[in-house]
């Protein structure tokens, strides 16, 4: 546990942190590990001394943003598909899913030694978003809208291989399409005959 992690924080303080880590998710996105943690937290609107307070070197800032984002994209399940039917709220996680890779592959070298050094960290994160999916997937079987025989491992290798050729900014537009094949592969059909 992380001494970020040790002991709640005031409401203010909360406030403070949370916008810390939206600021340095969109600025490893478009910046990479190496961003300004000046403009991160000019963007965040707060001090350079509570970043540091908070974060005291780039590494835990860069592992608070993934656990964040992390955490985020699987909260993102439950209420999608409150909100609407099965495989529509698999198609939104999906695009939900890509852009966190994006933000992911921003911060991808300075992601990696933290990976490296806690391969926990790296199993658990697997295991959450894949938890997250086979919600979604089961969701959609029990509505009879998705396949009962897929596996959330090989959805989730999938939206992996999406964002690897499709996952910078400017080839949104193909990552959408490639999306679209995947939900409509998985889609249940009546058997022939």
């Amino acid at each position: 546990m992380s001494p970020e992690d040790a002991r709640p924080l005031r409401a203010d303080a909360q406030i403070n942190h949370d916008r810390l880590l939206d600021a340095a998710a969109l600025a490893f996105a478009k910046d990479g590990a190496e961003a300004s943690l000046k403009a991160i937290a000019q963007d965040a609107g707060v001090g350079i001394g509570t970043l540091y307070r908070r974060f005291p070197t780039r590494d835990r800032l860069v592992e608070a943003t993934y656990r964040n984002e992390v955490a985020r994209i699987c909260a993102a399940a439950p209420d999608l598909l409150k909100a609407s039917p099965a495989v529509e709220a698999l198609r939104v996680w999906m695009d939900q899913f890509i852009d966190f890779l994006a933000t992911k592959r921003g911060m991808a070298e300075a992601l990696r030694a933290v990976l490296v050094a806690d391969g926990e960290l790296r199993m658990r994160t697997r295991d959450l978003l894949t938890d997250a999916l086979a919600a979604l997937l089961k969701a959609g079987a029990a509505e009879n809208a998705i396949r009962q025989d897929v596996e959330p491992d090989d959805v989730l290798m999938g939206l992996g291989g999406v964002a690897l050729i499709a996952g910078e900014p400017a080839q949104r537009d193909q990552a959408r399409r490639l999306l679209d094949l995947l939900v409509d592969g998985l889609k249940y059909r009546e058997p022939a005959g």
